[in-house]
């Protein structure tokens, strides 16, 4: 058949709408219409290309389940990375949000109109010391704390702090702007107090410190230690602002994790700093300012504070998660419980589950989890994994991944890596019903030692 014959065949948007009148028990008419004409443009196309197209009913009916199904979905994470940059970096635990209206910036003992940030604002500076204001999220803290400090003149930041990170934020980038104008002392390697010293000019209105969360230079390096560059800060009238990321309120070295508390930067003479709260603080995407009184209220009297401000729902979760953190309830912060993990409880759990794992041929291996968004740079945690052997590796971590939950798991070696450090308890069931549900002739291999670590 010729192709205009094809196109000639066509069913007008009419005809279509009669052969798919069930639907409209279903969907607003405009919504089917809409599938029609879109199903149709592409069956167009298709013959136009020479190739056959999807038949019309059957191309408008999932193109409908598709619009209305929940494009977000929650996911279980077994790949081991606790801060999952697109997983939402850290997992939430289980708050209901309050339903209808709240007293977001009403102040219910006055009866006057209050700030929405006294909701978080109490706990932070009870946390750190501090008073703070929180906006939407770290690359808005930078941006804000800039803008109203400097704009307009000189920011002193060392050459080797010149930042990039995810999604392509660079520190330059949102220096200009902001308004401000970078001056880059020092060497990528090394910078020295002096460097800063004589860069100071009486155009100088900040001296920038940026934490490098996400990376790790080694070897020939130096920089001025914090108290050294305050107290630099201080004689010369210059605050010192401090950019930590990714906003650790708790000491981890126990747990094998080195990274600097932000109570820690305030003690030492960071006139403000600003941190990330879905990272390490374990809450949702915001970004928070904190130090000394009188320049977190020039931060809140600037304008741009109310367009980088923060809705309800995240004021509502980040209250619940500072206050978890002040009252030292760890295991109620998701990410906090599963850095705090030790291995062996992980292998504990991964031992509970073989059992359930029918038809499946696998072994626990040792291996490494990492904290991962943008955070603690070649710092890992000792975990164990279940490890399955396949012939077709991509094919089994795709069925994981289209399964219902999704399962994000890791592939090395030709493997599936399962890491419980990054799986709730409540999710295991889930997980086991997944695996079992995609197992089949390809998932015969016993595993052998592999690159992770040897058999456990």
């Amino acid at each position: 058949m010729a192709e205009t014959d094809k196109l000639r065949d066509l069913p007008s948007v009419d005809e279509a709408l009669v052969r798919l009148a069930a639907l409209q028990g279903e969907y607003p008419r405009q919504l089917i219409v809409a599938a029609i004409r879109r199903a149709l443009d592409d069956a167009r196309r298709a013959l136009r290309a020479g190739s056959q197209p999807l038949p019309l009913e059957e191309q408008v009916r999932g193109d409908l389940a598709r619009l209305v199904a929940p494009s977000l979905r929650s996911v279980i994470n077994a790949t081991g990375v606790v801060l999952h940059t697109n997983l939402g970096r850290a997992p939430l635990g289980p708050r209901e949000l309050i339903p209808g209206y709240s007293n977001l910036e009403y102040d219910l003992a006055t009866g006057k109109r209050g700030k929405r940030d006294v909701h978080t604002g109490r706990l932070l500076e009870s946390l750190l010391g501090q008073p703070s204001i929180v906006v939407n999220n770290n690359a808005a803290a930078v941006y804000l704390a800039l803008h109203e400090m400097a704009a307009g003149f000189e920011v002193i930041v060392s050459r080797g702090e010149l930042i990039e990170i995810g999604d392509g934020f660079r520190i330059p980038d949102i220096m200009r702007r902001s308004g401000s104008i970078l001056r880059e002392v020092g060497t990528t390697n090394r910078t020295h107090i002096d460097d800063y010293r004589e860069a100071i000019t009486e155009r100088t209105r900040l001296l920038l410190r940026v934490h490098p969360s996400n990376f790790r230079i080694e070897g020939f390096t130096a920089r001025p230690p914090l108290k050294e560059l305050a107290a630099l800060g201080s004689a010369k009238g210059v605050p010192l602002y401090e950019d930590l990321g990714s906003g650790c309120v708790l000491d981890l070295r126990p747990f094998g994790i080195d990274e600097p508390r932000v109570a820690d930067s305030l003690r030492d003479g960071a006139d403000l700093v600003s941190f990330s709260g879905d990272k390490l603080l374990g809450g949702p995407q915001a970004g928070i300012l904190a130090g000394k009184p009188e320049i977190v209220t020039r931060l809140r009297r600037n304008p741009m504070f109310r367009v980088l401000r923060v809705d309800k729902a995240i004021c509502q979760i980040l209250e619940g998660t500072l206050r978890d953190l002040l009252l030292e309830r760890w295991d109620q912060v998701p990410a906090l419980r599963m850095i705090r993990m030790e291995a062996g409880q992980i292998r504990a759990r991964a031992e509970a589950l073989m059992p359930l794992l029918e038809g499946v041929q696998a072994r626990i291996v040792e291996g490494a989890s990492v904290i991962g968004g943008g955070s603690t740079p070649e710092q890992a945690l000792p975990t164990y994994l279940i490890a399955i052997e396949c012939e077709q590796a991509q094919t089994l971590e795709r069925k994981l991944r289209e399964g219902d939950p999704p399962v994000v798991a890791r592939i090395e070696n030709d493997r599936i890596l399962l890491d419980l450090r990054t799986v709730a308890p409540e999710e295991e069931p889930l997980l086991v019903k997944a695996i079992c549900s995609t197992k089949g002739p390809r998932i015969t291999k016993v595993l052998s030692i592999g690159a992770l670590g040897r058999d456990a």
